[in-house]
This record gives structure tokens, C-alpha cells and sequence, in this order.
């Protein structure tokens, strides 16, 4: 076997302060769209002990009560008490929103008289799309693993499994992979660490147990562990304390797990309380679904799309490709290809990928990744068909 290498990703909970921070900020986006799906959002959560502040720019005509989104989230997550690190019905909520400056909507979609096709972007910036053959989610095993863990803690949680548990928490895995001409092959996960909150009855023994039982077995393919592979659970000894009452939480500072795991790249702009003209989460979705389709229709067995954009433009200002050396073809007949399939302006990706439409859909991407999940809402996950030539072999 080729020399192994070892590579980690992490995740956290619902509960966690900064996702609940962008899970806030999401359900007011989801709230405005509902009934205005012509929303500009631009919403902002920060949290700390007994405190939510919801703050932004929104222009909507959308009839929202922020305080009730912001109670209603927090009590679905399960902070109900002070004991578990803040009580939905009794923390302080403060809300600072103003509408969208008319500098920059003037710029962008010119007071909404621009037509779908004449939308510029939302501001500058560049973006990243990745997906690779590992998984059948066509993302990183480190990254899915991770994340799979996190939300099997919140279903334990829920349905009384674990009754010990308490919202907060996060989870890590390393896996061992080998580079196999550009493609990663997972060999065997070598290390799993999960901290998570709990009450103040349960043992450590119990955790450890409950934790392997409940969350890893079902989560990790047996495949995957051996005698070798190394367990950290509650490695601290005591997290009780949690959410905002154990650390400050804002929206936005979880962008390696909203993505892929620290695999390909991140433009650096956060998802998270922005409507579909905001190109950090709009052509973000979209490279993945370019970088996804290539990887499914065989071009390659892993990829990256970038993106860069200018305020007020619609036509990006560069797409770039690379397959790590895994393409069945040239990476430049690549990038025509997904130039020829694939629509950048952002008025069309809101379109494409029909981001406008509000309810909870996303709410659902604030946890658990915006990225590899199996939801008729996630329409940037639909593999487009993509034509192409393949090389005839050599006799």
C-alpha cells in the first residue's frame, strides 16, 4: 500500500453557541422569505449568559417578530433552562436590525427593477465548490463522519436514549487516507474525540459507554475501526456547563464545518442570515453542485470550482477548476464544460437552485452542514448531466 497519511475534521453540535447563533439568523432569512421572497437579508446573532442579540440589515416586506424567532429556535434546540446554558422564555433579546444600505441596493439589483439576469452580486468576493469520490455523499469521510456524529448526539438526546445529555457539544475524527494519483482513499479512522455536555448525575464511565454504544456504532462503518483506533470522549472530565453561559457565540464562525472539513477551500465569507444575492452562500452552493456533477458524471474522481465575483456585476470574474491530476480529461475542457452547464450570474442561481422559497429550509443547513445531505430543499446537492467525450483507450 502507498505511504498513508492522517487527516482530521471536526464538528459541533446544534447546541453550540456559534450554531446556535447561525441557526437564529437563519430563521429569520427563512421567516422574511415566507412572505416576501424579494427579502434582502443580512442577519447577525451574537449570544452570550441569559443573552441573544439579533442584529443586520433587512429590507422586507415581511411582517417579522424577531424575539419570538429567536425564543422559538433556542427552545427547539432544547436550551429551556438556565441548567443547560439559557432559558428561551426568560434570557434578555435585543434586536438592532436596519434596512439595507441604498448604496449597495442601488448597485445590486437597482431597487428591484433589474431583471433576473442584470442581478449583480451582492459584494465582492470568491468562493469555493469541492467533491470528491470517498463517500457516497461525494464529500471527505473525515468531514461526514464528524458531522454524523454530531447530529446522532442530538437525535440521543431527543428521543430519551441519553437522557444525561445536554445540547452543546463537539466531535472530531481523524481518518487515515492514502493519496491514490490524486484521489484520497480512506483506509481506517484512527482517532475519534467527542466532548460533550451532559448533567451533573451522569458518570464518566457512563459517558464513555453510552458514547460508543449510542453514537460511534451507529455512525462509524465497522470497516473502519480496528484495535488500534483511539477513543477520546469527554476528554476534559467534566462539561456541564454549556451553550451561551460556557462561551460567547456569533453567526459565521463556523465556516470550515459548514463547508468540507478543512478539505479543498473557503472563500472565507459565511453562509449563514443571507438572502440568495449574497454570493458568499449563493455561488457557494453553486460551485458545489459544478465540483458534485463532476465528480458524479465521471470527468474525475475529485475536484474544486472557485468563483470570484465584483459588487454590482452580474458575470463572474473568474470560474477555475483543478482535479488534483484526476481528470479523465484536461481540467481546461473541464472548466469549459461546467462554463457551458452551469450559470453564474446570481440572479440565475437564485433561479436554478429556487432560493428564494423560505419555511424552515435554512434553518435545516445552520447544523450539520450545508453540504452531502440527502433533502429536496438542499437543490445545490442535484447532480447535473453533463456531456462529455471520453478518451478512447490506447490499443
Amino acid at each position: 500500500m502507498a505511504e498513508t497519511f492522517l487527516f482530521t475534521s471536526e464538528s459541533v453540535n446544534e447546541g453550540h453557541p456559534d450554531k446556535l447563533c447561525d441557526q437564529i439568523s437563519d430563521a429569520v432569512l427563512d421567516a422574511c422569505l415566507e412572505q416576501d421572497p424579494d427579502s434582502k437579508v443580512a442577519c447577525e446573532t451574537c449570544t452570550k449568559t441569559n443573552l441573544v442579540m439579533v442584529f443586520g440589515e433587512i429590507t422586507t416586506k415581511a411582517n417579522v417578530d424577531y424575539e419570538k424567532i429567536v425564543r422559538n429556535t433556542c427552545r427547539n434546540i432544547g436550551f429551556i433552562s438556565d441548567d443547560v446554558g439559557l432559558d428561551a422564555d426568560k434570557c434578555k433579546v435585543l434586536v438592532n436590525i436596519e434596512q439595507q444600505s441604498p448604496d449597495i441596493a442601488q448597485g445590486v439589483h437597482g431597487h428591484f427593477t433589474k431583471r433576473p439576469e442584470e442581478v449583480g452580486a451582492g459584494d465582492q468576493g470568491h468562493m469555493f465548490g469541492y467533491a470528491t469520490d470517498e463517500t457516497p455523499e461525494l464529500m471527505p469521510l473525515s468531514h461526514v463522519l464528524a458531522t454524523k456524529l454530531g447530529a446522532k448526539l442530538t437525535e440521543v438526546r431527543k428521543n430519551g436514549t441519553c437522557t444525561w445529555l445536554r445540547p452543546d457539544g463537539k466531535t472530531q475524527v481523524t481518518v487515515e487516507y492514502y493519496n491514490e494519483n490524486g484521489a484520497m482513499v480512506p483506509v481506517r479512522v484512527h482517532t475519534v474525540l467527542i466532548s460533550t455536555q451532559h448533567d451533573e448525575t451522569v458518570t464518566n464511565d457512563q459517558i464513555a459507554a453510552d458514547l460508543k454504544e449510542h453514537v460511534i456504532k451507529p455512525v462509524i462503518p465497522e470497516k473502519y475501526l480496528d484495535d488500534n483506533t483511539i477513543f477520546h470522549l469527554n476528554p476534559s472530565g467534566r462539561f456541564v456547563i454549556g451553550g451561551p453561559h460556557g462561551d460567547a457565540g456569533l453567526t459565521g464562525r463556523k465556516i470550515i464545518i459548514d463547508t468540507y472539513g478543512g478539505w479543498g477551500a473557503h472563500g472565507g465569507g459565511a453562509f449563514s442570515g443571507k438572502d440568495p444575492t449574497k454570493v458568499d452562500r449563493s455561488g457557494a452552493y453553486l460551485v458545489r453542485q459544478a465540483a458534485k456533477s463532476v465528480v458524479a458524471n465521471g470527468l474525475a474522481r475529485r475536484a474544486i470550482v472557485q468563483v470570484s465575483y465584483a459588487i454590482g456585476v452580474p458575470e463572474p470574474l473568474s470560474v477555475f477548476v483543478d482535479t488534483y491530476g484526476t481528470g479523465k480529461i484536461p481540467d481546461k475542457e473541464i472548466l469549459q464544460i461546467v462554463k457551458e452547464n452551469f450559470d453564474f450570474r446570481p440572479g440565475m442561481i437564485t433561479i436554478n437552485l429556487d432560493l428564494k422559497r423560505g419555511g424552515h429550509r435554512f434553518l435545516k443547513t445552520a447544523a450539520y452542514g450545508h453540504f452531502g445531505r440527502d433533502d429536496p430543499d438542499f437543490t445545490w446537492e442535484v447532480v447535473k448531466p453533463l456531456k462529455w467525450e471520453k478518451p478512447q483507450a490506447q490499443a
